[in-house]
Parts: structure tokens; sequence; C-alpha cells
């Protein structure tokens, strides 16, 4: 049983709104819940971020996770220092102690050793592309996950098409541009270090008077370079937002193609099309006149350092720089440091702001849920006789880790075939409860068992179903969608359900189980009527309801619970409706600190805010309903009571709720 009277400190006015999950695949969460995202942060609270900060920030617990990658690459890598280093040394010595000095077989075996030096490089290729595999690959999949799980909790919250298409962009396009530009940033990146610390180790051991020469240039080139950055950054998210503006408006066209040739607004359409595109090409057009800019950069970098080394050859000759010495630092220069420079800038500035205004798109995506765990290696045995069907104990619930709790020390029972209500004002923690009873939401303290085992995701579908206050309706026919969470439900069975839950004036306006359903037809109670008779074919051993009745008028309501409570399965109920409370066998009232749980007449007596919402409700809920049309009556099922028994269908807008 609940505690009578379980301690919170949520201070918080106000729940965060879980996400919607659909009944028959929840996504498991497999970490703590994450910290407000700081774009949503007050001004004050934080310093200005930046995309590179947000980027980073998450980078970092990708890259720890690979410590042992990275390690192996840089392994591998340690061979292109050492070619790096031969190739300009062994070209000095082979000067300066043999060629210049009349011994040409010594010069000859100092070319032998640059010129060996370049096989183990090659071997070291191979080893870098297949740990570069260990970091790209993971990197694409749980930006798909993550922008999948964003499409999957947004499809039932919004109507409209934008979270879908934005989703297809970062699946299709976005995702991709990722991994080839995370692939070769880190190919570039491990080249120019591992070059570089060779090129400067070989300058330093043929005469430390070169960098003097070397890197001022380098320097000037490097910082011209990143005053480009902010600008060029800006660029790219202005053309990645008319990529997704784009997107959007291809995807509303192909669903109404037909509307816009009988409205006869083709014109407007094209013109709509042409003004997106071209904002497209402005974009890409500016950004290419950015990448421009970067020329001077390069030719700072890239041409500058060989061109004062000659200039400075003189000077250098007089002071003690061996020809050879000389010769050996143009070929560091023109052969590794030089090209390496310029590859990183390329890189960076065409494939690495990219990159970064790509993942940021990324990071106010819900985590990529999950896998789930292997299954066990025999079937568990069934629970005990008796065994509660729910539990959860001392559960502790933060969408934070700085934030308060919405849920503190909660323990709750379910026992099977148990008809439980939920009350509480909004922001009190219902639709939280919901989600970490049903295993969507991982709890940050205590335990959620189902059936006297420990929830997991494995056993969801099997266990519980979750029906939200947004019901999931996709084109096809009625029979399908009934049958969604349950194939084998035979016609009878589906009539049965039918009659139970007054879905017959919706079966005759459409004509047959086979006629084909269009969502955006339907109203949004019929929509819900449609998600109950999935839930009532399936008849879990845990339904939970978060107000998935709200668009049913009282009578339909009424109806549909008491379906749902003849069944053997346990109802869990977030009530918005008085009526509600009272049919339960139980009610919850979730009251911010404390939370008690009793029957309606012992909550009357024990639980000032219960008062409250009665009386509000009561005041809220008409005596007499007025009567609904004749399309949308339900009719009388069997055993039904009076309540029932008045006609009262659906109704597209739902009453004022206190919750």
């Amino acid at each position: 049983m609940t505690d009578d009277e379980t301690h919170s400190e949520r201070a918080t006015p106000r729940e965060p709104h879980p996400r919607d999950v659909t009944p028959r695949e929840p996504y498991p969460r497999d970490a703590a819940p994450r910290e407000p995202h700081p774009r949503h942060a007050a001004p004050h609270a934080a310093p200005r971020d930046t995309p590179l900060r947000r980027v980073v920030r998450e980078a970092r617990p990708f890259l720890r996770a690979r410590t042992g990658v990275i390690l192996r690459l840089a392994g591998w890598s340690l061979l292109e220092f050492a070619q790096t280093f031969l190739s300009g040394y062994g070209v000095a010595r082979a000067l300066d102690d043999g060629f210049l000095a009349a011994r040409p077989l010594t010069g000859l075996l100092w070319l032998a050793v640059a010129a060996v030096a370049v096989l183990p490089a090659v071997l070291a290729a191979r080893g870098v592309f297949g740990r570069l595999a260990d970091l790209v690959e993971p990197l694409r999949d749980g930006l798909v996950r993550r922008a999948v799980s964003r499409a999957m909790s947004g499809a039932l919250a919004h109507s409209s098409g934008d979270v879908s298409t934005r989703s297809l962009s970062q699946v299709t396009h976005q995702s991709e541009i990722a991994r080839d530009g995370w692939a070769g940033l880190v190919l570039t990146l491990r080249s120019f270090v591992f070059t570089a610390a060779g090129a400067v180790t070989g300058l330093l051991a043929l005469s430390p008077a070169l960098l003097l020469i070397v890197l001022p240039p380098l320097a000037l080139g490097a910082a011209l370079f990143l005053g480009t950055l902010p600008p060029m950054a800006a660029r790219q998210r202005d053309y990645l937002a008319a990529d997704e503006a784009y997107a959007a408006h291809a995807g509303r066209l192909a669903a109404s193609v037909r509307d816009i040739a009988a409205a006869g607004t083709a014109a407007r359409t094209v013109a709509e099309s042409r003004t997106l595109a071209g904002a497209q090409l402005a974009a890409s057009r500016s950004l290419a006149r950015w990448s421009a800019v970067r020329v001077l950069a390069l030719a700072v970098c890239g041409r500058f350092p060989p061109l004062l080394l000659l200039l400075a050859a003189p000077w250098l000759l007089r002071n003690g720089l061996t020809p050879g010495a000389l010769v050996g630092a143009l070929t560091y220069l023109t052969q590794a440091l030089a090209p390496a420079v310029q590859a990183l800038m390329t890189m960076l500035g065409t494939v690495g702001g990219r990159l970064v205004v790509v993942l940021d798109r990324f990071t106010d995506a819900p985590p990529p849920p999950a896998d789930d765990p292997p299954p066990p290696a025999r079937a568990a045995a069934p629970p005990p006789r008796g065994t509660p069907v729910a539990e959860l104990h001392e559960v502790t619930f933060a969408y934070g880790p700085a934030a308060q709790p919405v849920l503190d020390r909660l323990s709750l029972t379910i026992g099977a075939g148990e008809h439980l209500a939920v009350v509480g004002p909004s922001g009190s923690g219902k639709s939280t409860l919901a989600a970490v009873l049903a295993g969507t939401e991982r709890p940050t303290g205590g335990a959620v068992r189902w059936r006297g085992r420990p929830a997991r995701p494995a056993d969801a579908t099997s266990v519980r179903v979750l029906l939200p206050q947004h019901a999931h309706v996709f084109s096809g026919s009625l029979r399908d969608n009934l049958r969604y969470l349950r194939p084998d439900a035979r016609d009878r069975e589906i009539a049965a359900m039918a009659d139970a839950l007054g879905l017959d004036a919706l079966l005759s306006r459409l004509g047959s189980l086979d006629a084909l359903l269009a969502p955006a037809r339907l109203s949004q109670g019929e929509r819900q009527l449609v998600a109950l008779g999935r839930a009532y074919l399936a008849a879990p051993p845990l339904l939970i309801l978060d107000e998935a009745t709200s668009r049913l008028d009282p009578a339909a309501e009424t109806r549909a619970e008491l379906a749902f409570a003849a069944l053997p399965g346990a109802l869990v109920v977030v009530a918005h409706r008085l009526s509600s409370a009272h049919r339960a066998e139980r009610t919850l009232v979730m009251d911010g600190p404390r939370t008690r749980c009793g029957t309606p007449a012992e909550l009357l007596r024990s639980s000032a805010l219960y008062r409250d919402l009665a009386g509000f409700w009561d005041r809220e809920e008409p005596e007499e309903e007025p009567e609904a049309p004749e399309g949308l009556k339900t009719g009388h099922g069997k055993g039904q009571g009076k309540e029932q028994g008045m006609g009262r269908g659906i109704r597209s807008t739902p009453p004022p709720s206190p919750v």
C-alpha cells in the first residue's frame, strides 16, 4: 500500500513535461536525466553559450568513453611522426655528411633511411583507418538515434510536420554530413599533430634559429584564419536552417498536391518554393564568399615560410647553418609542415564549421534510447500468486542533477486487477509518475518493480500499456489500427470491444473495419477511442491512462473506464474529472511536498487538497450535458448503469480541467 504521507521537497511550481511515447515500444533511458539545456536557462544564470561550447560539452563524455580507441590511434600515428622527422633529417645528413663531404655512399645510405621510413607510415595508415571506424560509426549511430528519439517524442505532441521533416533531414542528410566531417577532421587533425611534431623536432635538431624564420608567418596565418571562423559558422547555420525550411516545405507539398491543384494555388506554391530555394542559394553563396577570404590565410601559412627561409638563407649560412640543414628545412616546409597546415585549415574552414553547426542541431534532442538488454537464457518463472503487478519503492525523480525532485521517496503498490486514480494540481507530478511507472523514465533513486521483478525495457510490452493524452492513429485501415498491439485479435473480439467502449458510432460512420482512416479527418475524441480500443484488445496486466480520455465527454469517459475496470488487469487513471476518482478503488493525491492515498471518503476527511479539488471539479462539471449530435452518440453497453446510458459520445473540445 502507499505510504499515507510520503514527503517530497519539490519546490518547482510547474511539472516538467515527460516525453510522450507510443504504447507499443517504449524508449528506455540509460542515463540519469540531463540538466536543462543552457540555451533555455535564464540569461543571468550562466555566461553566454555558443554552439562550439555546447558541442564540446556533449563531446566530452563521447570521447572519454573511447579513450582506448584514441590512444591506439595515436600509437599508430607515431610511425608517421618518425617518417616526417627522418624525411628532412635524412636529406640534411645525406648532404652534409655524405655528398658535400665526398662520401657518396654515406649520402646514399641516409637517403635510403629517409625512403625506408615511408614504409612504416603506409602500415600506419592501415591501422589508423581500422581505428577510425571505432570513432566515426558510433557518432553517426548516436545522432540517428537522437533524431529518431526526437521524432517519436514529438510526434504525438505536434500535429504539424515540422518535427518529422526536421528529423528526416537530420537522419538522411545531417547525420551523414556529421559522419563524413568527423572522419575527415579526425584524420586531418591527427596527421597535422604528428606531422607538425615531427617537422618541428627536425628543425630543432638541425638549428633552433630556423624556428625564428618559420613560426611567425605560421602564427600570422593561423590568427587570420581563426578570425574567419565566427562568420563562417554563422553562414553555415543560415545554410542549414534554409535546408531544413526547404525540406519542411517539400514535405508539406508532397502531402498536399491534390489540394493545391483543386484550390488553384499552384502559382503561389511555386513562388514559395522559389523563395525558399533562393534563400538556400543566397546562404550557400555567402558561405562561399567567406571561404574565399581564407585564401589569404592559407597563402600566408603555406607560401610565406619557404619564401622567408630562402630570403634569410644568406644570413643563416653566414651564422653557421650548413647547406644540408637549409635543404632539410626546405624539405620539412614544402613536403610536411606547409601541406599539413594547409590541409588542417582547409578542413576546419569547410568541414569543421559545418560539423560544429550540424552537431549543435542535435544537442537539444532527447538522449538516444539505450539498447534493450539481451534476453535471458531461459524463460523466467511466472510470478507467485498475489504478486503486485507494479511497485514503487522510495522512488525519487528529478529532471536534472540540480533540479528539485518531482517525485520524492514515493512508495506505491498496485495489485492485480486494482483500479487506482491519480489526481492533483497541474505540475504536481502526475504524468511523471505515469512515465516512471511505465518504465519510460528511469527514477534517479529508488526501485520500480513489475510482477515482483525489477522493471526492464525488454519486459515492457508484455507488462503494461501507456496511453498518453495525444492519441496516435496512423494511416491505414481501422482494423490495423485497432489490432496494432494485438495482431491476432479476431473480429468477434473487436466487435465486443466496440460494444464495450462505444466505438459503434465511429464504426458505423466508416462503414467497416477495413475502411481506411485519415488521421487528419478524425476528431481528437475519435482518435482517443481508437487508442483505447487497442489497449482494450491487448488487455495488459497494467494499463496506464495519462489523461487518455480527456477528449471524451463524461458519459463516454465513464463507459470506457468501467469497461477497462472490468478487465482482469490493473488500471491506473491520471484523472482530469472528479468522476474518475470516484470510480476508482483508491485515489492517490499528489500534493507537492506530501502525497496521500485512500478511498474518496477517506481523502475527503484527511486531504485538504482533495476537498479543494472536489469542490472545484463539482463547480466545473455541468449537471446536465447537452445532447451530442446523432452521428457521435455512443450506444448503451451491457451491464452499464444510468450514467453511461445517456447516449453522449465524443466531444471535439475537452472540458475545463484543473489538472
